[in-house]
Parts: structure tokens; C-alpha cells; sequence
């Protein structure tokens, strides 16, 4: 029989490829080291980890209800296949900020990495590059943003600021970023006070009070000038240096003008769960919005980032970026957030406890079977496209949840 459909190739088959690769060395009596089920990934790194460190990633706001409404979130919404559709030229691509990326999926910022594996942000920073996702660095990284960046040259990612009291150190964070080569500045508002998390108060355990985390403090020039010496000379006084500056109740959108007159960058705002937020984000100047609840640590109780996302998406959607956080844990998840108007998905837990786990290959294995696993749910689905997964008719909601404002 004379086929003359060409083979797909390795960007149009990933997933495919991805598992018969996993298959295949089955075959060879070798199984995944890291553990592919989310649920068996967290079991994982629960054993390796200090009690009180996976505490810490692992949990959220109060009784944690917020975590367990954004998951539920996700089964409100199920995808509606399409049969006969030919699916063999399927595109994961999108466009971000004038820049061409090859999958939807980006590396949300997660802080003090270095209470999962001592190579951190620098770990995941080589699978982001080999895996070419864009990886967004926290403030509080554990590894200075200079040195993350080094890693990355030419490969996009962006900084994670969080916005405390000292203006002058908030442009100081800014522009060394800026000339570190950093693509956009992902402004988090929901931390102007941090959220009680019971499992960390039951610890008695915050890693900043060990001095984790606070690398791009500790090196920064302002920061040092207002603490009047090297922070290793008196790392206590640093450190509460660091509590006095790190967060700001007071702020308020009239501030936004703050970053946005000390940067050309693409200004990002993380933290959106409102539709009247979104629409004071643009017009503030933002130019790019995250609709995210951080993952459910910081208000118990809150509304799921998901169920926020399609009236976000409606009210702002023709004005700005969408970004997508808070629940992500497989590719039916990337799908259904793509499907209701996010134009990139960024992805928190999994790869914070594939680092407990493995390192850099474990961020690389997780994040890698997570694109697949996007590959097929995408060819599956019966779209080519992120354009055509957003078509009418993809998803269906499945169980109405009131919502009152």
C-alpha cells in the first residue's frame, strides 16, 4: 500500500514519542525514577524531604480548603472530543510578548528552593533551558537572579517580584534584572501579608528566618546600604531587615505607576481573581495579567482560580495576556485552562517536588511528562490548535456552581 501522508515529526508527536521512549525501556527492565502520578510524586517527596520544608510547599492558607476548591475546579469542566479529525499536524506553540515559545507551559515562581534540593532555582533553571519553557525566578530565590540568569543566556524567562515597602530597593531588583537580561517582571499582589498556613505555624517554621531564600536581598546594593553592612556580619538584623521590606499593605494600583515609569519591560500582574481587577490591570498599564489565587496559600476560603478564568477572560481578553496558575497537576488541566482563554499555563508543585525528588532531572522528567501528556490530550481532544481548542463546543460545563458578588 503506497502511504503518501508524510510522518509527523518529533515537535508533532511528542507524545507519542515521549512514552514509547518510557516503553521501550520497559523492555529493558527500567521504569521512570520519578514517580508519574502527581499524587505519588508528593508521596515521594514527602520521604526525602525535612518534615517542616515539604510542609511548607506542600500546604496552603487555613484549613487548606482553597487548594482542594481549585483542584475540584478542573472536573467542573470536562473536554468534549471530536472523532475523524485529522490530528497529525498538532502545533503546542504560542507567542508571548513578541517571543515565539514552543510549548504553552512556563515554571511559576516558587521561593527558597533550596529546602527541596541544594542546587534550587540553578536546577531547575538548566531543565527550563533544555526543555525550552520559560522559567519566571522568585525574589526570594535561593541562588541570585544574576547566577540564574547566566544559565538561561539568550533562553527566555522572566522575574517574580514581590513589591515591599522600600521603593528604592524595588527598582534596585528591577533594574538588575533588567541588565541580567530578564524578559518581564511578574508582579505578585496577593502577598501584602502573609496568610495563615496551619501547617507551617504547626512547624513553627518559616525558611526565611534561617536566612533561606534571601540571596537577591542579602546582594543587593540598596539593600545593604539600609542595613549599613554586610548581612553576614549580622544576619539576624538582616533577616529582619528583610520582614520589614518584604511586604506592603498600603499599596494600591495608583502605585503600579512606581514600576511602570522605571521599566520598558513587559509588566506582569500575578495574583488577578476578579474581573474588575483584570480591567484595573490594563488600565494601570499592565500588560499581562495572571489569574491565579498563588496556589491556594494565601486565602482560605477563596474563590478557584479556574472558575475565575472564563469571566476574566470575557471581560479582558480582547486587552490583555492571560496567564493561568493554581491547580495545574496534568494535561487535561493545561488543556481546559488554555480552552477557557489563558494564552500560557504556569506550572508551581510539580516541578517544586520533582526537584525534591531528583534534581534537575527530576524537574526535567516531570515537566517532560506533564508537555506530553498536554500532546496528547490536545490530539485526543480533536484539535491541531490552541486557537482550535478555544472553539465553542471543546469543553462542557458539567455542574453550574453559583457565584454571587
Amino acid at each position: 500500500m503506497n502511504n503518501t501522508t508524510p510522518p509527523p515529526t518529533a515537535a508533532q508527536s511528542i507524545g507519542m514519542q515521549h512514552q514509547m521512549q518510557i516503553y521501550l525501556a520497559g523492555m529493558q527492565q527500567k521504569k521512570p525514577e520519578i514517580p508519574v502520578a502527581y499524587a505519588d510524586l508528593e508521596a515521594k517527596a514527602r520521604e526525602v524531604m525535612n518534615p517542616a520544608a515539604f510542609a511548607y510547599i506542600a500546604g496552603g492558607a487555613g484549613g487548606e480548603t482553597t487548594m482542594d476548591t481549585n483542584l475540584r475546579a478542573f472536573d467542573r469542566w470536562q473536554i468534549w472530543p471530536r472523532m475523524l479529525v485529522d490530528v497529525s499536524q498538532r502545533d503546542l506553540s504560542i507567542e508571548l510578548f513578541g517571543q515565539k515559545l514552543p510549548t504553552p507551559l512556563l515554571f511559576a515562581p516558587v521561593g527558597v528552593l533550596s529546602i527541596a534540593h541544594p542546587e534550587a532555582e540553578v536546577a531547575v533553571a538548566k531543565a527550563s533551558k533544555t526543555l525550552k519553557m520559560p522559567q519566571i525566578l522568585s525574589t526570594v530565590s535561593s541562588k541570585p537572579m544574576e547566577e540564574v540568569a547566566a544559565i538561561h543566556g539568550e533562553h527566555p524567562h522572566w522575574f517574580q517580584l514581590y513589591w515591599g515597602r522600600d521603593h528604592e530597593f524595588t527598582k534596585s531588583l528591577i533594574s538588575r534584572a533588567e541588565q541580567a537580561g530578564y524578559g518581564a517582571i511578574v508582579v505578585t499582589l496577593d502577598t501584602r501579608l502573609l496568610a495563615w498556613r496551619e501547617r507551617d505555624i504547626q512547624q513553627a517554621y518559616l525558611p526565611f528566618l534561617y536566612g533561606e531564600g534571601l540571596s537577591n536581598y542579602f546582594n543587593d546594593p540598596v539593600f545593604r546600604a539600609a542595613l549599613g553592612g554586610d548581612p553576614q556580619e549580622n544576619t539576624f538584623k538582616a533577616i529582619m531587615q528583610f520582614a520589614h521590606v518584604f511586604s506592603n499593605p498600603a499599596l494600591t494600583w495608583n502605585d503600579l505607576a512606581i514600576i511602570r515609569n522605571h521599566t520598558k519591560l513587559p509588566i506582569i500582574l500575578k495574583g488577578i481573581i476578579h474581573p474588575e481587577d483584570a480591567k484595573l490591570a490594563v488600565q494601570h498599564g499592565a500588560d499581562g495579567i495572571v489569574v491565579s489565587n498563588h496556589g491556594g496559600r494565601q486565602v482560605d476560603g477563596s474563590v478557584s482560580a479556574l472558575d475565575m478564568l472564563p469571566l476574566i477572560a470575557e471581560a479582558v481578553g480582547h486587552q490583555t495576556t492571560i496567564l493561568f496558575d493554581s491547580g495545574i497537576r496534568r494535561g487535561a488541566d493545561v488543556f481546559k485552562a488554555m480552552a477557557l482563554g489563558a494564552k500560557a499555563v504556569l506550572v508551581g508543585r510539580p516541578y517544586a517536588f520533582g526537584l525534591a525528588v531528583g534534581g534537575e532531572k527530576g524537574v526535567r522528567d516531570v515537566m517532560s511528562n506533564l508537555l506530553a501528556d498536554v500532546d496528547l490530550t490536545m490530539g485526543l481532544a480533536g484539535c491541531n490548535s490552541w486557537d482550535e481548542a478555544r472553539r465553542k463546543g471543546t469543553l462542557v460545563r458539567v455542574k453550574q456552581q453559583e457565584l454571587e458578588f
